[in-house]
């Protein structure tokens, strides 16, 4: 089964861009869209991109706080800041650009953290606490971004079966579902007060996050997804821009779009779902945004990331031959 996944991950995410360009292709047949691209970028304000450049370290800086709540969590307090924030950085820029985000984060994760004396049992609960996170602040987000504009659900109508698009265009239903997710949301932080007890499974203990963890995990996933969100809004034109709550509220839904297709970089479903539920907007305008998006958040990122592993290699690379160096020499050294 394994093997076979090895090979059905990458061709869903093939497929899923294949399909996605293919769409957006019939979305601007017959316009000259690379004119009109190079004039949504020139009528961004300069002060618009200096705020995406901002949005962009905010995410990268919350994304980083992910890494050390995890590692509160596990008790882990021995990893400097500098190590954990370089660890997450790499992580998160190789597998946002890679898809899979799960496992291609885990593989580097263990990589990174096991040279600092973490198990491997240590590690898949700092990347299920990490993944964890991130879903508490989909959850909270979406949940108020609905309770404020119901009506932004309907911008997603058009991407779902026919007999969700009434029921998702009804605000009422809206708000319901806003209340329900932040309902959920309570839920999490009243299990951390009533401390839920611990589980065990096959030998590894599993305990509930304590009330410190949860708050932080509040403030972290909320300022990832804004700073995220932020790169696109101000790089949005004017003309059509519905607000902040609701470029939000689409963005959670694209992304989340983007992560389930395991596409690389969400490449083509994050743009096909952003322009649908985007319908006021200049279309170049806002495909504008989201290049401005992926080269601020994923491509820059990955660039440096791999000068990150490079050197890490290159010094793991040096003390093990170091280390393979001093054994040579007290074994020579060693009396017959």
């Amino acid at each position: 089964m394994k093997r076979n996944l090895d090979y059905i991950w990458p061709a869903v995410g093939f497929g899923a861009v294949c399909i996605s360009f293919w769409l957006l292709y019939n979305e601007f047949a017959g316009q000259e869209i690379g004119p009109q691209l190079i004039a949504a970028f020139r009528a961004i304000p300069p002060a618009h991109y200096a705020l995406a450049v901002l949005s962009t370290l905010l995410a990268y800086a919350a994304l980083a706080f992910y890494d050390r709540i995890a590692l509160t969590h596990l008790g882990i307090h021995n990893i400097s800041w500098r190590f954990v924030a370089a660890c997450s950085f790499t992580t998160y820029a190789l597998s946002h650009n890679i898809g899979a985000s799960v496992v291609s984060g885990a593989a580097v994760r263990y990589r990174g953290y096991s040279s600092k004396g973490m198990s491997a049992a240590q590690i898949a609960i700092l990347v299920a606490v990490c993944s964890l996170t991130f879903l508490l602040g989909e959850v909270l987000l979406g949940g108020v971004g609905l309770l404020i504009q119901p009506h932004a659900l309907a911008r997603t109508s058009g991407l779902m079966p026919e007999f969700l698009r009434p029921w998702l265009a009804n605000p009422t239903n809206a708000r319901w579902i806003g209340a329900a997710l932040v309902g959920a949301i309570a839920l999490y932080i009243a299990g951390s007060v009533l401390r839920i007890p611990s589980l065990t499974i096959k030998g590894t203990r599993i305990e509930y996050p304590k009330l410190p963890v949860v708050l932080r995990q509040m403030v972290a996933a909320p300022a990832e997804l804004i700073g995220a969100a932020g790169i696109i809004y101000f790089a949005l034109p004017e003309a059509g821009n519905p607000g902040f709550v609701v470029v939000l509220l689409v963005f959670i839904f694209s992304f989340s779009a983007a992560l389930a297709s395991n596409a690389p970089g969400g490449l083509g479903v994050l743009e096909l779902v952003f322009l649908k539920a985007m319908p006021g907007a200049p279309q170049d305008g806002v495909l504008a945004a989201l290049l401005l998006f992926r080269l601020l958040y994923l491509l820059i990122p990955l660039g440096f990331a791999i000068f990150v592993v490079l050197g890490f290699e290159k010094r793991r690379l040096k003390e093990a031959l170091q280390h393979h160096h001093h054994l040579a020499e007290e074994k020579r050294d060693k009396p017959e």
